[in-house]
């Protein structure tokens, strides 16, 4: 029969439970006791963990050939890692750029004086002429050369060499879109005021540019010295000893030194 009495509106647990219990709880120490006995010898002095945390101190203070070749990789992981995800945002950003500039409505460019409009009118012309045979819509081609000239203009501004020659070959692009649709009698007008647009649009776009080779006259610091000088090394043979009984006139000596 079952002891169990109400305690306090909780009922006591039963005898033979606890003793089931007990040996299971024993069961479960012993499993996990080669596994805490291996996570604390790995946390001595020797231990795999002990060696990884001090390769990974040491790392701030060594070389890039003394880092360990484990935190090289985990770094040059997570570094491609943050690269492509960089890439894909920028492609998102690109893309939500393009899809906005070809959303806005293809107006002609009015500022005033119709200057604007010469030069852009037979552009967009050209383009919508060009998509017609493209599976592509005239706005977005419109809203990709924009934005290249937009991109290469700033690039051009900050120096960089790959966006000066996008710019280079945005105008000269320009240049030949304008001339192949302005109309005959104004043609060449069209084609002068844009290439004087462009021109002044190259002052900020081509800043610090020029065609003089650049020489760079600097004295070496380190001028050798050359003495030239010429050693003779000569070898005086002793003079032989005198025979009397050679028959020698008087006035021959031997050269001695």
């Amino acid at each position: 029969m079952s002891n169990d009495k109400p305690m306090n509106g909780q009922h006591r647990p039963n005898s033979i439970l606890d003793q089931l219990e007990l040996p299971r709880a024993r069961k479960d120490k012993q499993r996990l006791a080669p596994l805490r006995t291996a996570w604390r010898e790995s946390w001595e002095e020797g231990g795999f963990l002990y060696q990884r945390w001090e390769e990974l101190f040491q790392a701030r203070h060594a070389g890039w050939h003394e880092i360990a070749v484990w935190i090289k990789t985990a770094g040059l992981l997570a570094g491609i890692s943050l690269i492509v995800m960089m890439v894909d945002t920028a492609g998102d950003i690109a893309s939500a750029a393009l899809k906005s500039l070809s959303a806005a409505p293809a107006s002609n460019a009015d500022d005033g004086t119709g200057l604007l409009g010469t030069v852009d009118h037979p552009i967009r012309v050209f383009l919508a002429d060009q998509a017609a045979h493209l599976a592509v819509a005239p706005a977005a081609l419109y809203a990709f050369w924009q934005l290249a000239g937009v991109l290469s203009l700033i690039g051009g501004f900050f120096g960089n060499a790959g966006a000066r020659i996008a710019w280079t070959l945005w105008g000269l692009t320009s240049l030949a879109m304008i001339w192949s649709a302005a109309p005959t009698g104004g043609r060449a007008a069209a084609t002068g005021l844009a290439a004087l647009m462009w021109a002044l649009a190259s002052i900020f776009a081509l800043r610090g540019l020029t065609l003089r080779p650049i020489v760079h006259n600097h004295p070496p610091q380190f001028q050798p010295q050359f003495n030239p000088a010429l050693h003779l090394h000569a070898t005086l043979a002793p003079a032989p000893a005198r025979d009397d009984s050679d028959e020698e006139p008087d006035n021959i000596h031997p050269l001695q030194r």
